[in-house]
């Protein structure tokens, strides 16, 4: 609980040879009985009117004054008083209470001041069955009825101290802390009842540390504790004068503001540190029970103001004027004036020697007061506005049942001095409320920003390695100012990189990693500190975890099914023609033209079958023969000359391969797109319709781990790619006819890179990416909270339409179904044209003679014609010039 002296030894010196300020207070000793007040006396007293120990001394004497001014009596015979001071030592407590209750009519104790000597003397005010009321013991121990029957205490326990506390944190939404806490009843007890409040609120306690009181030191390293810690908030649980040293030992280890925000639980002197130290102490807060009035309360006024009446008439050097008197002291105030109000009632109609009585010994332990055993029962039902606010006990607890309040201090410069500020205020372990409109909280460094409670990054180096993927990380090349080719990081992570750093501040050195490293490997680096994180589209794993740890999701994701694109949305009505390209059918009618020209040439007089036909019907005929000896039918006719049966066998040399190409090309495209159509998604590869050869998954993925896991039941029978790359080349060249792809690598290639690529059905087996770090890393909540708030600020959702939601193709179909090409044939067309010139040459060789008959005949004729000597037989021309040829 509250103060205690450095050295218990010294008690001696301030019982046997102090020379107190005692003012002019009245004596007491002669009442028939009496109230011991037990009073802890501070050393080192520099000012009697800021003590508390002088301050709660005033106020004892001042309601068994009161009560006398109030001519409130037991028996018809006022209350005397007994005070004894202690120095925090349980025993020496104990010894002077023995020593004090042997040698006077004592029926009830106000104190003791701290916890540690309330658990040695409520047992003893049991055992000599007297009521115990203590105005500033807080240990939640003391607060069992059952081990401390006689025990009360009218400041609140401890226990509704770690209740505010934990609102506190939850007001500033602060998720962990550090405690330090002195290792005796008050510091173990406080600290437990924090620990266990945090539990419920889902506060985390990352570090504890022990004030030794025998060594007045911190056991372990401060500063390497503190600047190691996940946490950045300090809740020290001690009494006043070992804060003050713990405070004082953390400004020398240079922990105390801007980055480590102090909670204390009492109000350190101010005047105990030097002015250099002022700047860090700013936006310290100290938490302490307060009394009503502060919290809008009802008070009993007019009992404080008679109290303080006889205060500054008594002993006014050690008044602190009204608004400066100590909580502690109202406390002991309404402690005493309980006591006094139930023994009042106690002997309401006889005198006191036959109401209370004592045992004839001297031995303390053996001293008993009989026939006060209704005293109790007077306590646990009496009620009364106290000068802290409404006063009531139960059977059930020691604890009063209500009047708790609490209060926010914050330490802020007020000219060129530093000042506890009141800032907050709870009621009954209620919400935080502001204290004053006007006053507002100064938190370390100056700030008006509340604290986010952890590690923060800002000014701290980052060493960070990324993973070239696109869209996620590319390499842009662009050209600089100077005209010179530079490479820049583009892409989802770069820009989220960028937010993060905006946001906390942080360096960024960034390493590109090589293209051949596995994400599996991915966690080793992070866990041999070779980088501090590591971001990328890195799913988040069990396994990855169990050698680092990973940040809230940065991109949900789920896997898909990449192929390549199918043909048509649908069998084309005219599909058998697009078999062919446009190039290949002209060359096919050239051909056929050209063949049916040459039957024509060979057959049209020499056939029987055409010889005696026209003109059109030998030509139909020519064409007849050449198309249905071209698709492998045949004519109703056969070719009788020699050049026409070589034609025929080039035609039938074209016809074979043509015919046989169309019918593989429209079966395979027709297939292809029934298949195609009917291929599903993941449900359609598990059931076997592709084989597990056709299926390309990369080493070392997370996606192979599903394949294992789900699919081939740990076979390796897939076709394994290197990376990204290899898959989109295996696929393309169609060594791999399906692969398995994070939804935001696919989406982004199918839109924007490989038209012809495509996704096939829904997601599956959903997961996230996140941001490796190490275990335990010292900024992992500052680095979760910031993804969360641009989570929560639509930044991911802008992230994704920018980079994932482009699209550049303008049909998700490229509606190019499987064609033959012109090229593909172009040396069948070479040997059907090298045959028909045979059959050309072979057919002039037949003809020859004719051929030169006929040449013979057109020279005589244009020699007859030229000949002046023959122009009289012109009309007979034609029968000389066969006249000559005969």
């Amino acid at each position: 609980m509250r103060r205690l002296s450095r050295y218990p030894w010294l008690c001696f010196y301030f019982l046997l040879f102090g020379q107190n300020v005692r003012g002019l207070w009245p004596s007491s000793n002669s009442s028939a009985v009496q109230l011991l007040g037990i009073a802890e006396r501070e050393l080192n007293i520099e000012n009697s009117s800021s003590s508390s120990f002088y301050q709660t001394r005033a106020l004892f004497y001042s309601a068994m004054l009161l009560a006398q001014q109030y001519n409130i009596t037991v028996g018809g015979e006022y209350l005397g008083w007994n005070l004894i001071e202690t120095t925090g030592d349980p025993i020496i407590a104990l010894r002077a209470t023995c020593e004090t209750i042997s040698t006077s009519n004592t029926v009830g104790i106000v104190g003791p001041a701290v916890s540690r000597e309330a658990h040695v003397i409520a047992p003893f005010g049991a055992s000599i069955n007297i009521p115990t009321i203590s105005y500033s013991a807080t240990n939640p121990e003391l607060s069992d009825r059952i081990a401390n029957p006689t025990f009360y205490r009218t400041v609140p326990s401890d226990n509704d101290a770690a209740v505010t506390i934990a609102n506190l944190f939850l007001e500033f939404n602060w998720t962990m802390c550090l405690i330090i806490y002195q290792n005796d009843e008050f510091g173990t007890g406080g600290a437990k009842a924090i620990s266990d409040a945090f539990v419920d609120s889902n506060v985390t306690v990352t570090e504890t540390m022990i004030f030794d009181l025998n060594t007045l030191s911190i056991r372990g390293d401060l500063k390497s504790t503190l600047t190691g810690s996940l946490a950045r908030i300090v809740i020290v649980w001690a009494d006043t004068s070992y804060a003050t040293l713990i405070l004082q030992s953390a400004l020398k280890a240079d922990v105390v503001g801007p980055l480590f925000t102090w909670i204390l639980g009492s109000d350190v002197p101010l005047t105990a540190f030097d002015e250099i130290w002022y700047d860090r102490l700013i936006g310290v807060l100290t938490i302490g029970p307060v009394v009503g009035n502060l919290a809008n309360a009802p008070v009993n006024q007019t009992l404080l103001n008679d109290a303080l009446g006889i205060w500054q008439k008594y002993e006014p050097e050690s008044f602190p004027g009204t608004a400066n008197v100590d909580y502690y002291a109202l406390f002991a105030f309404d402690a005493t004036w309980t006591l006094i109000q139930s023994f009042a009632q106690l002997c309401p109609n006889s005198t006191v020697s036959s109401c209370i009585t004592f045992t004839n010994t001297s031995f303390c332990f053996d001293r008993r007061v009989l026939n006060i055993h209704s005293i109790f029962d007077i306590i646990n039902t009496n009620t009364f506005l106290g000068v802290t606010g409404p006063v009531q006990f139960s059977t059930n607890k020691t604890d009063r049942v209500n009047g708790t309040y609490y209060i926010v201090k914050n330490v802020q410069r007020v000219s060129s001095t530093l000042k506890y500020v009141p800032v907050l205020i709870s009621t009954n372990s209620a919400a935080w409320t502001p204290q004053a409109q006007a006053n507002v909280i100064i938190w370390p460094g100056h700030s008006l920003a509340v604290p986010t409670g952890y590690a923060s990054l800002q000014g701290v180096t980052l060493h960070i390695a990324i993973i070239l993927t696109a869209p996620f990380t590319m390499m842009k090349e662009y050209v600089d100012q100077n005209g010179i080719i530079q490479r820049r990081l583009t892409g989802y992570i770069p820009d989220l990189i960028d937010h993060l750093q905006q946001k906390m501040g942080f360096v960024p050195n960034i390493t590109v990693l090589p293209e051949n490293i596995t994400y599996n490997s991915l966690p080793d680096l992070v866990a041999s500190n070779v980088y501090d994180l590591v971001v990328g589209d890195v799913t988040i794993m069990a396994s990855r975890r169990t050698k680092a740890a990973f940040s809230d999701s940065i991109f949900d994701n789920s896997l898909r099914i990449m192929t390549r694109q199918k043909t048509e949305e649908e069998v084309h009505r005219f599909g058998f023609l697009r078999t062919f390209e446009l190039r290949l059918w002209m060359v096919i009618l050239g051909c056929l033209a050209g063949s049916a020209c040459l039957f024509f040439l060979y057959e049209g007089r020499v056939h029987t079958d055409l010889r005696n036909r026209s003109i059109l019907s030998r030509i139909g005929m020519s064409i007849w023969l050449a198309f249905g000896t071209l698709i492998g039918y045949g004519a109703d006719f056969h070719t009788s000359s020699a050049p026409g049966r070589v034609l025929t066998i080039g035609i039938y040399i074209t016809s074979l391969v043509l015919i046989s190409a169309y019918q593989a090309y429209l079966t395979a495209s027709i297939t292809v797109s029934i298949a195609q159509s009917s291929f599903s998604g993941i449900d359609d590869i598990k059931n076997g319709k592709v084989a597990y050869n056709r299926i390309g998954i990369i080493s070392g993925s997370s996606i192979e781990d599903y394949f294992l896991r789900e699919i081939s039941d740990g076979s390796r029978t897939y076709y394994v790619l290197r990376d990204k790359q290899d898959m989109l080349d295996k696929l393309l060249s169609g060594i791999i006819d399906v692969s398995i792809m994070d939804t935001g690598f696919a989406e982004f290639v199918t839109n924007s890179m490989y038209c012809n690529l495509t996704i096939i059905g829904a997601g599956f087996d959903q997961s996230e990416f996140g941001i490796i770090y190490p275990t335990k890393w010292l900024y992992e909540q500052a680095l979760d909270v910031t993804i969360l708030s641009l989570r929560e600020s639509g930044v991911f959702d802008d992230l994704k339409s920018k980079w994932f939601q482009t699209n550049n193709c303008t049909s998700s179909s490229t509606d190019t179904p499987m064609k033959l090409t012109l090229g593909a044939l172009a040396g069948l067309f070479i040997v059907f044209a090298v045959v028909s010139a045979l059959s050309m040459l072979m057919f002039l060789w037949v003809k020859r003679r004719a051929l030169l008959r006929y040449v013979r005949r057109r020279r005589s004729r244009n020699a007859i014609a030229l000949n002046p000597a023959y122009r009289p037989y012109a009309q007979h021309l034609p029968y000389i010039a066969g006249y000559h040829q005969v």
